[in-house]
């Protein structure tokens, strides 16, 4: 019975869109570095951090994804009602939509920026935010933690800083942690999204303090620690890449500390070319 109510909950608040169904393909559960793991669906990440005295998890993507989470936690052999703490990226229904349901299920807090706290408690993206229009509501969530940047959040031994990473959205979030193996501490960072994307309104010429947000969020996560890189969509940190690399062998594939000024490298030349376009 239990079953049939949470497929019956899920189906109702299910999001359509054209990428949706490639986005929450089912992707078998991995281990990315020691206690760290990838738990989402094939095209949004999801990453759970373990303890034994709780859990972290990181983003909750589509609504329909909390299924095809939770699931994957299980796999690994965890379960979901030992997540203490769900911190988000972004308020948008491919990266919190999820939450709520996550939230109900393992009884969690959750966390994000002050912007981001409120837009998941509205349930849909805020007025101010470049993709305002878009229909884009999602299952709100009743309570959230609002996080400081620089601020570190802890479970048991786990610990997970939370810096401000303004420009895709107005309080998008990077969470940074170490993950050991074998005593070699790893510095991990889930890096926000770094896309100039809006509705068709929008122009970020127009947004001066938002160009400003994105150099802020630039200079933060070119000078960040950074030795493995895993951003909110998992193709743009190359994640499916690294994992066919070590399943072929190669035991550090995920390990790159350059992987971060790439990454940045990239979302600079994304942000010329909308504003030249722009203009």
């Amino acid at each position: 019975m239990i079953a049939l109510l949470l497929a019956a909950t899920l189906a109702s608040s299910a999001i359509q869109c054209s990428m949706c169904e490639g986005w929450n393909a089912p992707q078998k559960p991995f281990r990315v570095y020691g206690n760290t793991w990838y738990v989402g669906p094939k095209g949004l990440s999801s990453l759970l951090i373990t303890s034994n005295q709780g859990h972290i998890l990181v983003d909750g993507a589509l609504p329909q994804s909390a299924a095809v989470i939770a699931a994957n936690i299980k796999t690994l052999g965890f379960r979901i009602e030992d997540v203490k703490l769900i911190v988000n990226s972004h308020a948008h229904f491919d990266h919190a939509g999820g939450i709520a349901e996550l939230q109900r299920l393992s009884g969690a807090q959750v966390a994000a920026p002050a912007w981001g706290a409120r837009a998941m408690q509205q349930g849909d993206v805020a007025s101010d935010d470049p993709q305002y229009g878009d229909n884009m509501a999602y299952p709100a969530v009743r309570q959230v933690r609002v996080v400081k940047d620089g601020e570190t959040l802890h479970v048991g031994p786990l610990s997970v800083t939370m810096h401000e990473t303004i420009g895709h959205t107005p309080g998008g979030a990077s969470w940074t942690w170490n993950s050991c193996h074998d005593g070699d501490c790893k510095h991990i960072v889930y890096a926000e999204s770094l896309t100039a994307v809006s509705h068709d309104s929008y122009k970020f010429s127009a947004h001066p303090e938002m160009i400003k947000g994105f150099e802020r969020s630039f200079a933060a996560l070119d000078k960040q620690p950074c030795d493995i890189l895993v951003s909110t969509h998992p193709d743009f940190s190359n994640v499916f890449e690294h994992l066919a690399e070590r399943e072929a062998g190669k035991a550090n594939a995920f390990i790159d500390p350059t992987a971060c000024k790439s990454y940045v490298a990239q979302a600079r030349k994304r942000l010329s070319q909308r504003l030249s376009k722009e203009n």
